[in-house]
């Protein structure tokens, strides 16, 4: 289980994120929601180490990883898939993957999964060509199955919907479903997209001003008015 207990984070002198504190299990998709400028993305960053925390703890699998770094963390299972995809424009989609392959050495640490372009067959076909030759959609494929070559058992992703089309959508949601489903593997989303969320969530999260105002059960979101706190 990952626990978030109290994370405060400052960006100059204005509070981004204000006694955060959630937890997320293993099989369950935790959905962070909120506007733009709540600090959804900025909690991602902490959580992997690539932003320090100013105070507060970050639990994973029982063991504080406040001062590990994100090579670190990756080598204890988790992964991030950034806004914006951060993918290598100019490798193959195949080069690509086996970026997320750094975890590993020997012969595992050369082999891309076949589960992974099983899940996303359009890599497969395109696994010479170069990734900022893929459409946006096929890039969000090619972040979230570069994270996943690496095994791991937390999966964070932030806003994979953003400026993709709607049948790509389906299919990113597709994914994450069989990935929850398997039981081995903690998912964290960040969205802003709230149908796709709602159909995704186990729990929930709701974000504003830096602080988390409502969390709760997945299937309770629409009793629970999320959708509508959103618009606020």
């Amino acid at each position: 289980m990952l626990q978030i207990e109290k994370l405060n984070q400052f960006y100059g002198g204005s509070h981004i994120l204000r006694d955060i504190s959630f937890t997320a299990a293993i099989g369950e998709v935790t959905c962070v929601l909120g506007r733009n400028g709540v600090g959804k993305s900025t909690l991602l960053r902490c959580l992997m180490g690539v932003l320090p925390i100013a105070s507060g703890q970050i639990t994973w699998q029982g063991q504080v990883v406040n001062s590990l770094s994100p090579h670190q963390r990756v080598q204890r299972g988790m992964a991030y898939v950034p806004q914006g995809r951060e993918i290598f424009a100019r490798l193959s989609v195949e080069e690509n993957l086996r970026m997320g392959l750094a975890r590993f050495r020997g012969a595992k640490g050369r082999q891309i999964p076949s589960s992974v372009y099983d899940m996303f067959p359009v890599l497969a076909q395109m696994r010479h060509r170069r990734g900022g030759d893929l459409s946006g959609g096929q890039q969000q494929q090619l972040a979230i199955a570069r994270a996943l070559v690496s095994e791991p058992s937390l999966l964070i992703l932030d806003e994979p919907t953003e400026g993709i089309q709607p049948s790509i959508i389906k299919d990113i949601g597709h994914v994450i479903k069989q990935l929850a489903a398997r039981g081995d593997m903690a998912i964290v989303l960040v969205e802003q997209y709230y149908d796709f969320a709602e159909a995704l969530a186990d729990r929930y999260v709701v974000m504003a001003r830096g602080e988390v105002v409502q969390a709760g059960a997945g299937q309770a979101m629409v009793t629970e008015g999320v959708r509508e706190l959103l618009a606020i």
